[in-house]
């Protein structure tokens, strides 16, 4: 195992018919902007229900964040931010509303041109306006994590800083019994693969590292279809709505290596044909593991040994159908798994290989071993 530094401030308030207790997280006398996506949450009274909890506290809207948060929208959020002095940020929603919120706390206290916040000023922050979320989609894990995804222009950027961490975040998972079930399988499979980003890479000895993530797969594929036909199902969405949790709040991956590079091919595609991030996951990750089945394959077979309870056959065999099978489970949630069922052909990598460049993204996964040329040899399994 390696050495590492573990810390998570971010309370976490979970169970039903918990709102009431908002205005206990929240000081007395805040200004509070209020965040949010595309407008369930004033649909389905969620925003309600919030605005009731914060009691007399002076508080400001601003809706729209988009399911990939774009940076022009969260700088108007930003202006409202500093022209209402507002010193507390609650982000009501899923992961894209909560990583804006992060990018707003940032930038409402940045200096200089916000745009360097995604090119690491935002690393060497000392100062953030702090937040909490209301979470109404499991699928990120940014309800307890301090980093995010922000679109600029024709691509995505990684933020990040430990004064983002959340204060505090609501995990009611009757807040997410509306969701549409492609909502759900893209959270179930997100989930899924930010384990494997930390997971499926080489042995490490990081046994409980292992063990956990393990619990946590063998959850999803208990629980994926499930969630998805019985929405209401009080316990199996718990369990999803914790796994995502606590698939990325950084517990599984301290001590152990961490590939991500499945994300970073994903985030350009999402950025260039505006397929959902978790999709584009599903794509890339039998692909990647394909194309780098040596370096992964020992993880591999622990995986079918330990998640798809595959006994039998060498190391290779089981690895192969560690990838069969997942391949299988993103299919049993209605997703495709191939670039050409999105109709991207070859003649689509390059703008996808030059923004990897661009953002010198040119040695990707646990080993450095992913060039732009392997990335395109991935791309090509993945057709």
């Amino acid at each position: 195992m390696n050495k590492f530094n573990f810390q998570n401030p971010t309370e976490i308030i979970f169970g039903k018919d918990r709102l009431a207790e908002l205005e206990k997280h929240i000081p007395a006398d805040a200004r509070v902007l209020i965040l949010y996506g595309g407008g369930s949450v004033v649909k389905f009274g969620t925003l309600a229900k919030v605005k009731v909890s914060l009691g007399n506290r002076e508080v400001v809207e601003f809706g729209g964040i988009e399911a990939n948060p774009q940076f022009t929208t969260l700088m108007k959020a930003v202006e409202i931010a500093k022209k209402e002095k507002v010193d507390f940020l609650l982000a009501v929603g899923g992961g894209s509303v909560m990583d804006g919120t992060k990018f707003i706390a940032l930038a409402a206290k940045y200096e200089g041109d916000a745009e360097q916040l995604l090119y690491g000023a935002c690393r060497k922050m000392t100062a953030v306006l702090p937040l909490g979320c209301v979470v109404t989609l499991p699928a990120t894990g940014s309800e307890m994590n301090s980093g995010g995804v922000i679109s600029f222009k024709h691509g995505k950027y990684v933020i990040g800083n430990p004064l983002c961490f959340p204060h505090f975040s609501f995990l009611d998972p009757t807040l997410t019994y509306t969701l549409p079930k492609t909502q759900v399988a893209n959270g179930v499979i997100d989930t899924f693969v930010h384990v494997c980003e930390q997971y499926l890479t080489y042995p490490a000895e990081g046994r409980f590292q292992d063990r956990t993530s393990e619990g946590i797969l063998q959850t999803l594929v208990e629980i994926g279809r499930k969630t998805m036909d019985e929405p209401e199902d009080y316990d199996a969405r718990a369990n999803l709505v914790w796994c995502a949790t606590m698939g990325l709040n950084g517990l599984i991956g301290s001590g152990v290596p961490q590939d991500w590079a499945t994300h970073m091919i994903g985030h350009e595609i999402t950025a260039l044909q505006g397929i959902d991030h978790a999709k584009t996951l599903a794509v890339i990750l039998p692909a990647l593991w394909t194309e780098m089945f040596e370096d992964k394959k020992a993880k591999l077979a622990q995986m079918a040994e330990r998640v798809w309870g595959i006994t039998t056959g060498t190391v290779e065999e089981k690895a192969e159908m560690s990838i069969v099978k997942t391949r299988a489970f993103f299919e049993n949630l209605d997703v495709k798994t191939h670039l050409s069922d999105y109709n991207i052909s070859e003649k689509d990598f390059q703008p996808i290989l030059d923004g990897l460049k661009a953002k010198g993204l040119v040695k990707l996964s646990e080993t450095g071993k992913i060039t732009l040329e392997v990335s395109r040899k991935i791309l090509k399994r993945a057709l």
